[in-house]
């Protein structure tokens, strides 16, 4: 006697004639790990590849050696823009006093001053151009992004500062092996302990 093979029905979710809002987001049951709200649509994050791990843990682990109690590390948190976007970054540095305690789920835009994507290759139109639009209209000071070097693997680390005039980025720089800005704070992080080795 064999056993019948099991038929697994996926049910996915019907969005709503005008979008979802981020109480939909944080109340629909089942979503996926990791799903964000762009636009009033559901993103489903791919599974993480090596080095997209690799440089989240160096960059948490960096910027809260170098940053003050009055700074919180946080990562893969969602980060209210709007009613209908909230993107989940890889990394955000947000204002102490907006931890509320172990149950938070989210942060508001007005409390994050750094906000840090790692590409992937089904994110990096999103990284690119939709993610860095939006957060720079919601008034999000810096932001970071990270790619894959294409000679050496290694990371590329892209330094955005908002200027507050246009609401846009200004790109102020790449850094390769090290990263060492200003902004939020004084900051220096060593990027060449990403093991890259296959």
């Amino acid at each position: 006697m064999t056993a019948e093979p099991v038929k697994h029905r996926v049910r996915w979710p019907v969005p709503p004639q005008d979008g979802y809002t981020v109480d939909d987001l944080f109340t629909l049951p089942d979503l996926p790990p990791h799903t964000e709200l762009i636009d009033g649509s559901l993103v489903f994050v791919s599974p993480q590849r090596r080095f997209h791990f690799l440089v989240i843990d160096l960059l948490v682990n960096g910027l809260r050696s170098c940053l003050g109690p009055e700074f919180s590390v946080e990562r893969e948190m969602a980060v209210i823009l709007d009613k209908r976007n909230g993107p989940e970054p890889d990394v955000s540095v947000v204002r102490a006093d907006a931890v509320t305690g172990l149950d938070q789920t989210s942060f508001q835009a007005e409390d994050v001053l750094l906000l840090v994507e790692v590409v992937s290759p089904d994110s990096e139109s999103r990284d690119r151009t939709t993610k860095p639009l939006k957060y720079a209209l919601a008034g999000i000071p810096n932001y970071w992004r990270v790619e894959q070097d294409g000679t050496n693997g290694r990371p590329l680390v892209h330094v955005y500062e908002l200027d507050p005039m246009t609401q846009s980025y200004v790109h102020m720089g790449v850094h390769r092996d090290r990263i060492k800005v200003d902004k939020p704070s004084a900051i220096a992080i060593d990027l060449s302990p990403v093991d890259v080795r296959p």
